[in-house]
C-alpha cells in the first residue's frame, strides 16, 4: 500500500482547500475501526472518511454511502459528544509523515469555547485516531487504545499526555537537497533503494524505487544529483498541487497500487489517473477494502452455514438409519402372531423357542423375555410393530423436513458463493435471521426497507432478463414481478438463482432461450461446470406449495435445456 507521506501531503492540502472552517454536522462509525464525518462547507457538503483498520488505514473525502449499526459505537459516542457541533480550524500534516492533526473549535457542557485536537496516525497495523484537548494534551481517547502491555515506550489512554511516535532520523522528503544526500550516503556512487528508504522520510518503498532507478540511469554519471532531481521535480508538482493520482489495475482490472507520482513497472499495469487525490484513493480502497470485507462476511456466513449443514447431514443419515430399521420390523408382528398361536409351547423363563412359521413352512427361533410369561413376550413383539410402523411414518415427516432444510440452506450457500457485494451477503444474513436459521448480531446493521434489485441482463432480440441475488428475491421476481407468459428458468435439481424472460407476449428466439439459460447456470452452483441442465417454462406453471420457504417452487410442463454458464455477450456483472 503506498499510503505514504506523499500522499498525505496531497490529501492534507486538499481538505485544507475543502473542509477548512466546516461545520461537522454529523458523525458515524460504520465499523469499529471506521469514522464518517458529515460537513459543512461554504462551497457545499463533504464526507470525511477516516480508517484505522491495518487493511485499509487511510482519510479521503468520500462520496461512497455507508451502512451504519442500529446502536452508535462507545467511540462514535464520545465523538459526539466532544465535536459534533464543532468547526474545523486547522488540518496540518506532522513532520512530513503519515500523521494529520485537525484542529476542532467546539463547545462543552457549560457553552464555553474549548479547542479539541482529532490525530490521524495512518501507520498501517498501528494506525490509529485520538482526540485529545489542544490545551493540556491529555488523551480524551483513541478509537484503539494502546496499553503498556501492547507498548512499553507509547501508551495512548484517557488521561495520559499525547505523544507523537518516536521520531526517526530521517530528513523529510519537502525539505531534502542533494547537499543532505551527499551528506546521509558518503561514498555511495549509486544508491539502492533501501539506503534512500533510510534516509528520506515519508516515502514509500515504490518511490524509493523509482528514485533509484533515475540513480542508476543517470546520463552524467552522477546519480546522486539525478536522485536530487526528481526529487526537486516531485516537491515542486506537490507545493504547487500539479500531481495527478493515479491507480494502477493488474491483469484482472484489481487494483494493486496507488500513489500520486508515477511508480516503477508501472508499464505493467493499467494505469487510471483521477481529477482530485480523494477520488483516487477511496477508488482504490473501494476494490480493496470491499473485497476484504466480502471475503470475510462471506467466510463467516459461509462457516455457519457449513456447520448448520453438517448438523443436518448427519440428522439425515440417522433419520435414514432409523427409518431403515423402522421399516424391517415385520418381523414382530411375525413373532407376534407365532408366539400366540404357539402359547402353550413355551413356558415363562425360557430364552428362546423354536417354531414353525406357518408362511414358508421353516422352523423360526424367536428370543425371549425370561421374566415375562408367553403371553406378554407376544405382546411385547405386537408393541415392538406398532411403535415402528409409526416411527416409519414419523421418520419419513423428519427426514422431508431435514431435506427441506437441506435444500434451502444450499441454495443460500449458493447466493452466499456468488455474491458480488457486501450488500448482497446483509441481505443473505438478514433472510436466514428471518427464517430463524441464525441470531441477529449484537449492533447488527439497521435492517433497510428490502428493494427488488436483482441483475438485470438483456438477450437476443432486446428481451430484458433479471436474476434473482437471493431466495427472497427469487419470489417477488418469480411471484410478483413477472406475468403469466413471461418465462421461468432455473438450473435442474441444483441450487440457483430464478431467471425471468420478460416475453412481452412474443415468442423467444432459440439464441434468447440458451443466453436465458446460460444465465440460470452461470447464477447456480453449476457455474464452473459445463452442460449443466436447465429448465423453462412459462410462470403460470410455477407455484409455491402453501408454508415452503423462500425460493422453493413446483412447476410442470417445462423443458429442458443443456447449456454452459456464462453471461451474454458484453454483459458484465
Amino acid at each position: 500500500m503506498a499510503f505514504d507521506g506523499l500522499v498525505t501531503f496531497a490529501v492534507t492540502a486538499e481538505l485544507n482547500k475543502k473542509i477548512l472552517n466546516s461545520k461537522i454536522e454529523k458523525i458515524y462509525q460504520p465499523e469499529p475501526e471506521e469514522l464518517v464525518f458529515h460537513l459543512h462547507a461554504s462551497s457545499g457538503n463533504y464526507k470525511l472518511y477516516i480508517s484505522a483498520a491495518s487493511s485499509h488505514a487511510g482519510i479521503h473525502l468520500a462520496r461512497e454511502s455507508f451502512s451504519n449499526p442500529q446502536n452508535p459505537m462507545s467511540f462514535c459516542m464520545l465523538l459526539r459528544k466532544h465535536l459534533q457541533g464543532g468547526r474545523i480550524v486547522s488540518i496540518t500534516q506532522i513532520n512530513g509523515d503519515r500523521i494529520i492533526e485537525f484542529g476542532i473549535e467546539t463547545l462543552n457542557e457549560l457553552g464555553f469555547c474549548v479547542n479539541k485536537k482529532m490525530i490521524v496516525e495512518i501507520m498501517g497495523k498501528h494506525s490509529n485516531v485520538i482526540i485529545t484537548d489542544a490545551e493540556s494534551g491529555k488523551i480524551t481517547d483513541s478509537i484503539k487504545r494502546v496499553s503498556i502491555d501492547v507498548n512499553r515506550v507509547r501508551q495512548l489512554l484517557p488521561g495520559k499526555i499525547y505523544e507523537y511516535p518516536p521520531a526517526q532520523d530521517k530528513i523529510p522528503f519537502m525539505q531534502i537537497t542533494k547537499e543532505e544526500l551527499a551528506e546521509r550516503l558518503p561514498g555511495s556512487a549509486l544508491p539502492s533503494s533501501k539506503q534512500l528508504l533510510s534516509v528520506i522520510r515519508g516515502i514509500a518503498p515504490a518511490v524509493s524505487e523509482r528514485l533509484a532507478i533515475a540513480a542508476e540511469n543517470s546520463p552524467e554519471n552522477d546519480p546522486l544529483s539525478a536522485v536530487a532531481r526528481d526529487i526537486e521535480a516531485m516537491q515542486k508538482e506537490l507545493a504547487e498541487g500539479s500531481c495527478f493520482p493515479r491507480i494502477y489495475y493488474d491483469e484482472n482490472n484489481v487494483p494493486y497500487d496507488f500513489h500520486i507520482f508515477d511508480l516503477p513497472a508501472g508499464g505493467l499495469y493499467k494505469c487510471v489517473e483521477f481529477d482530485s487525490v480523494s477520488e483516487a484513493v477511496e477508488q482504490y480502497f473501494l476494490g480493496k477494502s470491499s473485497s476484504n470485507r466480502l471475503r470475510q462476511r462471506s467466510s463467516d456466513l459461509e462457516r455457519a452455514l457449513h456447520n448448520v449443514l453438517d448438523k443436518l447431514y448427519l440428522k439425515k443419515q440417522r433419520l435414514l438409519e432409523d427409518l431403515h430399521a423402522a421399516e424391517n420390523s415385520e418381523n414382530y408382528r411375525l413373532f407376534g402372531e407365532l408366539l400366540t398361536a404357539n402359547i402353550h409351547a413355551f413356558k415363562t423363563g425360557d430364552a428362546t423357542v423354536k417354531l414353525l412359521n406357518y408362511y414358508d413352512g421353516q422352523m423360526i427361533e424367536i428370543p425371549l423375555d425370561v421374566r415375562f410369561s408367553p403371553s406378554k413376550n407376544a405382546q411385547i413383539y405386537f408393541k415392538k410393530y406398532g411403535k415402528a410402523k409409526t416411527a416409519v411414518k414419523e421418520k419419513k415427516l423428519q427426514l422431508e423436513e431435514a431435506q427441506s432444510d437441506i435444500d434451502y440452506l444450499e441454495s443460500v450457500m449458493t447466493f452466499a458463493e456468488n455474491a458480488a457485494s457486501i450488500e448482497e451477503m446483509e441481505e443473505l444474513r438478514n433472510e436466514l435471521v428471518e427464517n430463524g436459521y441464525m441470531r441477529r448480531r449484537k449492533n447488527n446493521y439497521a435492517p433497510k426497507k428490502k428493494k427488488n434489485k436483482p441483475y438485470e441482463y438483456t438477450v437476443d432480440g432486446g428481451v430484458r432478463v433479471l436474476v434473482g441475488r437471493n431466495n427472497t428475491e427469487n419470489d417477488l421476481l418469480t411471484f410478483k414481478t413477472a406475468g403469466n407468459r413471461d418465462i421461468w428458468f432455473h438450473t435442474k435439481d441444483i441450487p440457483g438463482s430464478h431467471v425471468i424472460a420478460f416475453t412481452n407476449g412474443n415468442e423467444l428466439s432459440e439464441k434468447a432461450l440458451f443466453e436465458a439459460a446460460a444465465l440460470a447456470a452461470y447464477y447456480s452452483k453449476g457455474r464452473s461446470s459445463e452442460n449443466v441442465p436447465v429448465d423453462y417454462v412459462r410462470v403460470k406453471y410455477v407455484k409455491k406449495p402453501n408454508g415452503a420457504k423462500p425460493g422453493m417452487v413446483i412447476f410442470t410442463n417445462n423443458r429442458t435445456l443443456y447449456v454452459n454458464p456464462k453471461l451474454p455477450e458484453g454483459e458484465t456483472e
